[in-house]
């Protein structure tokens, strides 16, 4: 009995002392979130992993909305810490135009959050006009390869549902094939009459762009590989063929 005591007693004194919050085992924000830069990676995209990880460290108070202590509360100071590491997160995985716009002194996380979510939900009507018009007229010839092209349309997308236009999957793989060339009219044709999912009719590109390529390096090899004529040979096959054409016979 006296040692349970004894042992209760040293394992309080273990857990009394403070624990170090997990936000400071963060050294860089960058192995977690992504760079947001509005392109590659969208406004809604980076906000999905900065919350997962903000939960992940509880800090989630620091970017919610919910009041900080009082200034006379003993947890103030350490709240004031904490906060500074959460608003050099935000302000360490944005691009450098987006830091511009938002950087203030003396601001909170919150503040910070605020003043971001503002900036990709303020003009909503006229980026997405812009939006649309570059999803609209994108085309394959426009991108440097078939994997370029895609991607693009997927991102223009992701973008214009950020600005609350979404785009459908359908109507993403529609215009997907209203960018292609002439020359895939028949996988095209095709895709159109099963409208599969994105992922699925992209694959179903890259496999025809993968044919026509190999089917392009079979004729290049043949060609290379056809016994070239000597020049003496080829001077009478002309001589031959100018006979026959003058006499008919040879």
């Amino acid at each position: 009995m006296v040692g349970e005591v004894v042992q209760t007693e040293a394992s309080g004194s273990q857990s009394g002392k403070p624990e170090l919050h997990p936000v400071y085992s963060v050294n860089n924000i960058l192995h977690k979130i992504r760079m947001l830069d509005g392109v590659k990676i969208t406004y809604s995209s980076w906000v999905k992993l900065f919350t997962l990880n903000a939960k992940g460290y509880k800090v989630s108070n620091h970017i919610d909305g919910t009041p900080p202590p009082a200034d006379t509360d003993p947890k103030y100071a350490e709240w004031c810490e904490i906060d500074a590491h959460v608003l050099q997160w935000i302000y360490g995985s944005i691009s450098e135009d987006l830091l511009i716009r938002i950087l203030e002194t003396d601001s909170t996380a919150y503040e910070a959050w605020t003043r971001l979510k503002n900036h990709f939900h303020n003009n909503k009507e006229a980026r997405a006009a812009a939006l649309e018009h570059e999803f609209t007229n994108l085309s394959l010839s426009k991108c440097g390869s078939m994997d370029d092209y895609c991607q693009k349309l997927k991102d223009l997308a992701t973008q214009l549902t950020d600005v609350g236009s979404s785009v459908t999957d359908q109507r993403l793989v529609l215009q997907m094939v209203r960018g292609l060339p002439a020359s895939y009219d028949t996988v095209g044709a095709y895709i159109n009459q099963l409208l599969p999912a994105f992922e699925t009719a992209r694959s179903m590109l890259q496999l025809e762009e993968h044919r026509r390529s190999a089917r392009s390096e079979d004729t290049t090899a043949a060609a290379l590989a056809a016994p070239a004529v000597a020049p003496t040979q080829q001077l009478r096959l002309d001589r031959r063929f100018k006979w026959v054409r003058k006499f008919g016979t040879e």
